[in-house]
């Protein structure tokens, strides 16, 4: 059973190598008509992050890190009320007609959900998730290059449609040498992955129509007949959602977020991405132009892919328990939908040697990145990726990881943390398990473990200066109170946040938050400095975490301060990418000085 779980990694680790190793040879070339993507695009929440996606799109294009020839696109959400990645599918289609009229019908496109602000990982917050960092490549990859190298071998084989995925997921898979996952079935076409009734409980699960044969293969092309979303384990046994291993050979059947399922355990069948036809595509377009403005958040999966089967009923539209603003119209708007796309059919990939990872939060990016997680192994990730570090101390298990970085080589960096597009001088010291992002530390500085610091660069009244913020990994920035008496219920770095407003000698009033004063919370708190130079931002950003750390007293009466809200507003994309090219340069000069050709 061990021999037949490790053969099934060792094929998923060959797999993906094979797919990076086939995208790597088309960065910075012209593609083959049929070859890659007709269309790569990209939501956005608003216009400041179209902005920064469009400017960082141009430099990866220059840069010749994206295959040529490729029509490249940013969709902006519309202003107003939040829409769900459902409401931006719905206007990313409309978008589409607009630049391309029937011409679209012919395209194969790839669509990825990146709009949102990232609080659980806030170092993705202002250059977006699509362009976090990974801990390989030359040059660094980005989630982007990823996503375009792990689905290298779809266009080929899809008819002319819409593949519809997220920016913070990774799928990996292995199947036959001489197969191909084909989508070219009418309606909609699903990823399935096997997982643990508990994983099920908060992704879409598949209730799969009953298979004739019983043969069990890495790739299996089935029919659905119902789709739950974020069901409880009750509803997929009373929906016969649940499978059982029965006597198949024991296989590495897991999410990549969790552990391995034992044998004759049940499992379900969860989703990931989903892929949509022209036919499909064309009825959702004309049903948003008939409702004309969307007020309510609709979800890709919960809302579009629940229609669907002939087991789907109306009952989920009235169910509200996972959504997390209850809009009037929304339950009209999901009865709407159902009524549209009732009778359309759900065909699903099972992937039975595959895995499925999520990098949205804190906690998930150091596992991943810097422990020996599976994806470490099965990517290629590296601990020093792109860097200069000199005399790296060896750690077993928890490892520390570096992502285009130039680090001093006196400086200590402990195991279990992540540096990315940083400097640290020779008088540094990062604690266990934190996160140092866009940051510039020269002077003496020690980062308590669990922290997180990441700095950037703002344009404010015509002048460039910078601010950083600091807190802990397991703060939840999220979390918000309506009142300023409850402010006391939220915290920081562990720490009741009224106590730290004391040590900062702030007071509580309605100016300490931008943005709604009935949503009060750490991400719209006005705690952190602005400074002229990125070095004294990080510095300053260090005291008043410090302060809190040791119980002492900083005082940020004397400064300009902005909330993590308002640094996003401010946020001056061009010169943050001239920073992380400037380091760029610089290792790449070091690394021809030393005759080292690859990272």
């Amino acid at each position: 059973m061990a021999a037949g779980s490790a053969a099934a990694g060792v094929c998923l680790r060959e797999a993906t190598q094979r797919k990076l190793q086939r995208f790597s040879k088309l960065r910075g070339k012209p593609v083959v008509a049929g070859e890659f993507w007709d269309i790569v695009a990209i939501t956005a929440a608003d216009e400041k992050q179209e902005l920064a996606y469009k400017q960082q799109l141009s430099k990866k294009l220059k840069k010749k890190e994206l295959p040529l020839g490729v029509q490249y696109h940013v969709f902006v959400d519309p202003a107003g009320a939040k829409i769900g990645n459902g409401g931006s599918t719905l206007c990313a289609l409309q978008s589409l007609e607009k630049l391309y009229g029937d011409k679209w019908n012919s395209f194969t496109i790839l669509l990825i959900h990146s709009g949102g602000y990232s609080q659980r990982l806030p170092n993705a917050s202002a250059l977006g998730k699509i362009f976090t960092a990974l801990p390989f490549g030359n040059p660094i990859y980005q989630m982007l290059e990823l996503k375009l190298a792990m689905y290298i071998d779809f266009p080929s084989h899809m008819n002319p449609g819409i593949l519809v995925t997220c920016a913070d997921d990774i799928e990996l898979y292995s199947i036959g040498e001489s197969e191909f996952i084909r989508f070219d079935k009418p309606g909609f076409t699903a990823l399935a992955h096997p997982s643990s009734l508990t994983v099920g409980t908060t992704h879409g699960v598949f209730v799969l129509e009953p298979c004739n044969g019983v043969e069990y293969r890495d790739l299996e092309y089935r029919r659905c007949h119902r789709f739950l979303h974020k069901p409880s384990i009750e509803k997929m046994h009373q929906f016969d959602a649940v499978c059982r291993l029965g006597n198949f050979s024991q296989q590495d059947f897991v999410r990549g977020d969790t552990p391995s399922l034992k044998l004759d355990l049940e499992y379900v069948y969860t989703d990931s991405l989903f892929y949509m036809d022209h036919i499909s595509a064309k009825k959702l377009l004309g049903f948003y132009e008939r409702i004309g403005t969307l007020n309510c958040e609709i979800d890709a999966y919960g809302d579009f892919l629940q229609a669907l089967g002939p087991g789907a009923t109306v009952e989920y539209t009235r169910n509200t328990s996972n959504v997390t603003k209850e809009e009037s119209e929304l339950v009209d708007m999901r009865q709407r939908i159902f009524h549209l796309l009732k009778g359309t059919s759900l065909n699903v990939v099972v992937l039975n040697n595959s895995k499925f990872y999520h990098i949205g939060t804190t906690e998930e990016y150091l596992f991943h990145f810097a422990s020996d997680s599976s994806l470490k192994s099965e990517l290629g990730l590296q601990s020093i990726a792109f860097s200069i570090f000199l005399a790296v101390p060896e750690c077993s298990g928890n490892t520390s990881c570096f992502i285009q970085s130039i680090l001093d080589s006196r400086c200590s960096v402990a195991p279990g943390s992540v540096v990315e597009y940083s400097r640290l001088g020779p008088d540094v010291s990062v604690g266990e398990n934190c996160i140092v992002s866009g940051s510039y530390i020269i002077a003496t500085a020690v980062l308590p473990a669990f922290s997180f610091v990441c700095s950037l660069s703002l344009k404010m009244n015509g002048h460039l200066e910078y601010s950083t913020m600091a807190f802990g990994v397991q703060d939840n920035l999220k979390k918000n109170v309506k009142t300023l008496s409850d402010i006391k219920l939220l915290q920081f770095f562990g720490v009741c946040f009224l106590s730290c407003l004391d040590i900062w000698n702030l007071k509580v009033t309605e100016e300490l938050f931008s943005g709604n004063k009935t949503c009060l919370s750490l991400w719209n708190a006005r705690i952190f400095p602005i400074c002229s130079s990125l070095s004294d931002s990080v510095t300053t950003s260090l005291k008043m975490l410090n302060a809190v750390q040791n119980k002492s007293t900083f005082s940020l009466n004397n400064y300009k301060l902005l909330s993590i809200e308002e640094m996003l507003v401010y946020k001056d994309v061009e010169d943050m990418i001239t920073y992380r090219e400037q380091i760029f340069l610089e290792i790449t000069a070091n690394r021809k000085q030393s005759g080292l050709e690859t990272s």
